[in-house]
């Protein structure tokens, strides 16, 4: 006879009286710091609560410079330190009350938040009215062109997609409705036209028993935040598999994959602190946009509890230290353990670093123009290898980083064909000089390109592409900025 595990009786009414007595505190702190805003959480403590409070900051493109985490006895106590993409601090009063009101609305798992804006703030999830796709399988170039094509000709008309590559795998999730309805495609036997259309794209140049999926999935109200939902895949698919798992103390074949990769520093570090029961989690790296809630989202969904952390920069390295256990409590014991979590962590922060020339194309939406645009790409000999893709209004607006098949430098006379065939604006960022070129083919409107603070103070950012991006496209997440942008 099999015996189960006691389990005490939980009181489902418990956290909601224990909310009640003590509901979130929020305090936004403009006077204590000079050159910033302090932003101070006191809640009761939940699994997963210190990634919604960052995604609630970064959703609304946010920068934090530190960070100080502190959740032990139930109880979190977390402090923020953030700024606007300008580096001021944030006084918009409808503004701070939206922090306020968001942050506590995340406690509570929900996202009504009543507060009025003045402007786009909201923080964008996934839309109710859109199916979503979603791919994993081998990079090769064309492959975004080929999914966006099928898509048009069965007639569903692209609404927004991100597109992630990392060790020769690819990941992406496209969002879609049916281009007669005007909504999500709910009929059964469509979506397995359409999803056993795309299986055939993707398995076109898969070896037998090769890893590959291709997923229909219904809008659902729980659904997960985009860019999270993307690291889930790529982890599922294992792509950090041929992530080297050094710590500070790294293998021969761990150093000859640092030099492939062109790593400058990126060192993961995994102890275990056993007067205090943890485990002691130490990421440095070259600092880079979203590398927190990367992080954070990556212990997260490996069921890990971040009990204390301090998160700093310094010029363009960032230090994030955490104090974790595992949600059942152990510390990380085993050498197995220890490897998967650092090649976890160290994938995490590889799968957004940007290779290749970036375009930002903003144009006039209209059916199948996403496939156009790959085409045009894939025509001239480029491969995309990342992308995210919006609506704004009657425009839909991209960023496509894009390389010579070869792994090459973009020639200039393939740049110029390739901005006169998409129309619209495109513009040519220049990440090593951070400046921007642009050719507006039939738009007279021209966006201007943010840079980082890492880059010369003389520029700084005055619009970010991720906001314009992302303003009108609630489905999706908004451009995290970097621990220290």
């Amino acid at each position: 006879m099999e015996i189960s595990a006691y389990k005490p009786y939980g009181d489902p009414e418990f956290e909601s009286l224990i909310e009640r007595i003590h509901p979130p505190r929020v305090c936004i702190d403009n006077d204590s710091c000079r050159d910033c805003t302090i932003v101070k959480v006191d809640s009761a403590n939940k699994h997963g609560i210190l990634l919604e409070m960052v995604q609630v900051l970064t959703d609304l493109d946010l920068v934090i410079s530190k960070s100080y985490i502190c959740s032990d006895g139930g109880w979190l106590m977390d402090v923020f330190h953030v700024t606007d993409q300008l580096g001021n601090k944030i006084t918009d009063e409808s503004l701070i009350h939206y922090i306020e009101e968001a942050i506590c609305a995340s406690r509570r798992g929900s996202r009504e938040i009543q507060t009025c804006v003045d402007r786009n703030v909201r923080p964008r999830h996934v839309s109710m009215e859109h199916t979503a796709m979603e791919m994993t399988g081998i990079d090769r170039p064309g492959l975004m062109s080929e999914i966006s094509a099928v898509l048009a000709e069965l007639g569903c008309h692209v609404s927004a997609a991100v597109a992630w590559t990392h060790n020769k795998r690819a990941a992406c999730i496209v969002y879609v409705e049916d281009e007669l309805k005007h909504g999500p495609i709910q009929d059964p036997y469509r979506v397995a036209q359409v999803q056993a259309q795309l299986e055939n794209v993707v398995e076109a140049h898969h070896y037998d028993g090769e890893r590959r999926s291709v997923r229909l999935a219904a809008p659902a109200a729980s659904q997960t935040h985009t860019e999270r939902r993307l690291h889930q895949l790529m982890a599922a698919d294992r792509d950090y598999e041929q992530c080297c798992s050094c710590g500070y103390e790294s293998s021969a074949d761990d150093e000859v994959y640092r030099q492939k990769k062109g790593y400058n520093g990126t060192e993961v570090k995994v102890e275990n602190c056993r007067q205090k029961g943890y485990s002691i989690v130490t990421v440095r790296s070259v600092d880079r946009p979203k590398l927190l809630f990367d992080t954070i989202c990556t212990l997260t969904d490996l069921q890990y509890v971040v009990f204390h952390a301090s998160i700093s920069s310094f010029e363009s390295i960032a230090v994030q230290e955490y104090y974790v256990r595992h949600k059942n409590g152990w510390t990380l014991d085993s050498e197995s353990e220890r490897r998967r979590l650092t090649q976890n962590l160290m994938a995490a922060t590889e799968r957004r670093v940007s290779h290749g020339l970036r375009l930002d194309v903003s144009t006039q939406n209209r059916v199948g123009l996403l496939s156009d645009v790959t085409r045009v790409f894939r025509e001239n000999g480029l491969s995309i290898s990342r992308a995210e893709i919006g609506i704004q209004g009657e425009k839909a607006v991209g960023t496509f980083y894009v390389k010579d098949a070869s792994g090459q430098a973009v020639n200039p006379e393939t740049l110029e064909t390739v901005q006169r065939e998409i129309g619209g604006t495109v513009l040519v960022v220049n990440k090593s000089l951070g400046r921007s070129t642009s050719q507006p083919t039939s738009s007279n409107t021209s966006p201007s390109i943010s840079t980082s603070r890492s880059s010369s103070k003389q520029d700084k950012p005055g619009f970010s592409l991720g906001s314009l991006l992302w303003s009108q496209v609630e489905w999706l997440s908004s451009n995290f900025r970097p621990i220290k942008s």
